[in-house]
């Protein structure tokens, strides 16, 4: 992924999806109590450290005790960074930011956040809502929104990630409540229709600081229920509850539904796929949002 119009405390689990803090004050303690290093090898690790010079989690990798992975882990929590393991149940693989925060990906979406917060997040100002748009079907819209949505979350903003795509969402499926008591938010749909009983959005246990706000049951009349009355005051709400509101969106292409929500968030930010979207509609999307008084805060090439 590549942009060429922007240049570029939870001290851990005692398991992925637990919300019980692991207390440990070092790196050996904390790799110890999440079942990655024996209690065991401590002392062997730690004359291996003063023999080398080098610090613990190294010494351990030297030893073969440790994997590079495990070392990041331990560093996240120890930083107060939240990302998973691999095949986590409740978050979907496409979420590459909440499994790989240190690799390519990660970096990328950490670079995408640096510009958004200097040309468009401005909170005393109410400019924390953002709509991820994009002209056609398959340009990463979803995994833009998700990755993003983690970034901010890692950052230790409040973040709330929106699914207004009401015809064809993804959030759905790429988060899943842990299934630890964390109850199932009944939707947008729902609670656009005046259906919604309870919590609007449903946390992440997993990654601290995010939740999400599916699209829910499918509706017959999606562009009415975001044209409707009360979207404006769910946002609202939402406001003044999170940090940052990051808003996927369906195919502007298809249907009119991304400019409606742009236009109550305020800003957008314009996905394309290289070597697949067309330039025209990127165009045309570009000139409608400009049309309905959008902040347009970027344009960000997928696939690169």
């Amino acid at each position: 992924m590549k942009h060429p119009d922007m240049p570029l405390p939870n001290p851990g689990n005692t398991n992925p999806g637990s919300t019980a803090p692991v207390v440990a004050t070092s790196i050996g303690q904390l790799l110890v109590a999440t079942g990655r290093l024996q209690a065991q090898d401590i002392a062997r690790i730690e004359a291996k450290q003063r023999e080398a010079a080098m610090p613990f989690g190294e010494a351990a990798i030297a030893l073969g005790l440790l994997q590079r992975d495990d070392l990041d882990f331990a560093l996240s929590r120890q930083f107060n960074y939240s990302y998973l393991p691999a095949q986590d149940a409740g978050v979907a693989p496409q979420v590459v930011t909440a499994y790989k925060p240190f690799g390519p990906v990660g970096e990328q979406f950490r670079a995408l956040r640096s510009q958004l917060l200097l040309r468009w997040y401005k909170p005393e100002a109410l400019a924390n809502t953002l709509a991820v748009v994009s002209a056609q079907r398959g340009d990463g819209r979803s995994f833009v929104a998700a990755n993003l949505a983690v970034v901010f979350a890692q950052q230790g903003q409040r973040t709330l990630l929106v699914d207004a795509n009401l015809r064809h969402p993804q959030v759905d499926q790429w988060f899943k409540p842990a299934g630890n008591g964390t109850a199932k938010s009944p939707g947008l749909a729902a609670a656009l229709a005046g259906r919604a009983e309870g919590e609007l959005w449903q946390t992440v246990p997993q990654l601290t600081g995010l939740s999400v706000l599916p699209a829910g049951a499918q509706p017959p009349n999606p562009q009415e229920l975001l044209a409707g009355a009360a979207f404006g005051p769910l946002l609202h709400h939402a406001r003044t509850c999170f940090d940052v509101i990051i808003i996927d969106t369906p195919a502007s292409a298809e249907v009119a539904d991304a400019e409606l929500v742009a236009s109550r968030a305020g800003a957008a930010l314009l996905v394309a796929r290289q070597n697949a979207t067309a330039v025209k509609h990127c165009q045309s999307l570009t000139q409608r949002l400009q049309d309905a008084g959008v902040h347009l805060a970027g344009c960000i090439i997928n696939g690169a």
